[in-house]
């Protein structure tokens, strides 16, 4: 196999020994370092620079198929240096855990390769992986779960057995339950040290709802109301062969792999009893308003401003991207106008972030001095309303298209970003040539379209106004941004029951 340059330093970047590489490196400046002097270009003004246009996204080949127990498979090959990686995507989620188990999921996810397998303890399977340097790490986040391993090719069959054990056969050993637990605990210790993140936290409770599984929280009680069944359960209902989909990219033989795949999955058999519904918790904004998280010791406001969102796949998705674009940003208005020319802000911000399979959220905010909180909210609010009342210009539409389109190529720079978007489209039900039907969208975008958009989806009236700051300094009072109570929130850590 023929390697590139770009492929050999990397390579040896990562495997020669460090003593080896300073020796080459002096050979390399003794030998190629007698260079005559360059000779320094006239700078040029930067609109006289040309750039090649950006190269188009390309999906490299693949194959999908499925084994008779409804595992789903992707292989993508990629023989640019001898390596192998490969995740499984299970249909679970924090969401289906129960409201007074929080935390469940996340234990689940991580004990599945914390606790050991049946036939490696931890230790033995840390030791095997490290002699190999390799890698398996596991997790469930809000909407799925995942299992993935990283390897040289020529430790493909021993790696992939042992990731095949995590995924098939967790030992959830009860130590590691408990180690989890008591970091879950140690985390809830300290959830109220950074404003930034009680402003997010509390932002998404005051629009999802505080029991809602899209904003609830982890505490000392709901740790303490699941075992070790009750992770066995879970796992069970979670990892099972028709709701995974595997996928499998580098360097590889396609036959090789397959028999490898019919080796260790082909003949698992998921409990069809235990499997979730997977019915989608429902979503409605909880509360509209202004709120204050009173915080004396600080001398600067962490703001979140803003409501319920919508979905990737909605109609208006692609004008909202491209409003995004300019309101942020180093030339968005926001950056612009309420940092730069207000001097109102150290951080601003105001997006559209949309979400799969549930609707996200329209979050704006940043960060201010005390006194500057009650105008940075107003600047901000001006310019929403501004976008929502005065077409964007021309130029601006130009720009945000070219860098939404530009960006969003670098999500496919290699083959293993590629196969895991992929994989997430059917995941959520999306079309595979989604990312297609996205560019085409943005390249047709007109000005009334962000327009319209601005129009339908930014909502003045349902905006909740969360200040993180010190009451007493915020001058004049948040009481000015509204006619009704400005509601103060507790975020006392709740102490388990005796």
């Amino acid at each position: 196999m023929q390697w590139s340059k770009i492929a050999r330093q990397r390579w040896q970047r990562r495997f020669l020994p460090a003593a080896l590489l300073s020796i080459m490196a002096l050979v390399s400046v003794v030998v190629l370092g007698w260079q005559p002097a360059a000779v320094a270009n006239e700078a040029r003004h930067y609109t006289e620079l040309e750039f090649p246009p950006l190269g188009e996204v390309q999906i490299p080949p693949y194959e999908r198929y499925e084994l008779e127990n409804g595992l789903v498979v992707y292989l993508m090959e990629d023989h640019e240096l001898p390596l192998i990686s490969g995740s499984a995507t299970f249909r679970t989620g924090e969401r289906y855990e129960p409201g007074n188990q929080v935390g469940l999921a996340n234990v689940v996810g991580e004990a599945m390769r914390l606790g050991g397998t049946r036939s490696h303890s931890p230790d033995e399977l840390n030791q095997l992986l490290e002699q190999r340097a390799a890698a398996i790490e596991t997790g469930i986040d809000t909407t799925a779960g995942s299992a993935s391993f990283s390897a040289l090719s020529d430790d493909t069959e021993t790696v992939f057995e042992l990731f095949s054990e995590v995924v098939r056969y967790p030992a959830f050993d009860p130590e590691k339950i408990d180690f989890l637990k008591n970091q879950y605990r140690g985390g809830i210790a300290r959830r109220n040290d950074d404003p930034d993140e009680i402003a997010q936290r509390e932002f998404l409770k005051l629009v999802y709802g505080s029991d809602s599984p899209y904003s609830r929280t982890i505490e000392y009680e709901t740790l303490n109301n699941f075992e070790r069944q009750d992770i066995l359960s879970f796992y069970q209902a979670s990892v099972q062969p028709g709701q995974t989909i595997l996928g499998i990219v580098g360097d590889f033989d396609p036959a090789a792999m397959k028999a490898l795949i019919a080796e260790y999955f082909g003949d698992w058999q998921g409990e069809s009893s235990s499997a979730y519904a997977f019915d989608l918790p429902t979503v409605a904004q909880a509360k509209t308003g202004v709120f204050l998280v009173d915080q004396p010791q600080l001398t600067q406001s962490s703001v979140q401003i803003g409501h319920l969102g919508g979905q990737l796949n909605g109609e208006d998705y692609p004008a909202m991207s491209v409003l995004n674009e300019v309101l942020n940003g180093f030339s968005g208005r926001l950056f612009n106008q309420v940092r730069s020319q207000q001097g109102l802000a150290y951080v601003v911000y105001a997006f559209w972030s949309a979400r799969y399979d549930y609707p996200g959220t329209f979050t704006g905010g940043g960060q201010t001095r005390s006194e500057a909180t009650v105008p940075f909210v107003k600047a901000v609010l001006a310019q929403l309303e501004t976008i929502r009342s005065t077409p964007i210009t021309a130029l601006e539409l130009k720009q945000a298209k070219d860098s939404v389109l530009n960006s969003f190529v670098f999500n496919f720079q290699s083959p293993d970003q590629t196969l895991s978007r992929l994989i997430r489209y059917e995941y959520y039900g999306y079309p595979s040539d989604f990312v297609f039907r996205f560019q085409q969208a943005i390249a047709a975008v007109a000005v009334e379209d962000v327009l319209q958009a601005a129009q339908t989806n930014l909502h003045p009236d349902q905006l909740v106004i969360l200040v993180v700051g010190n009451a007493a300094e915020i001058q004049p009072p948040l009481s000015s941004l509204t006619k009704d109570t400005v509601t103060q929130i507790d975020i006392t850590i709740p102490q388990p029951s005796a």
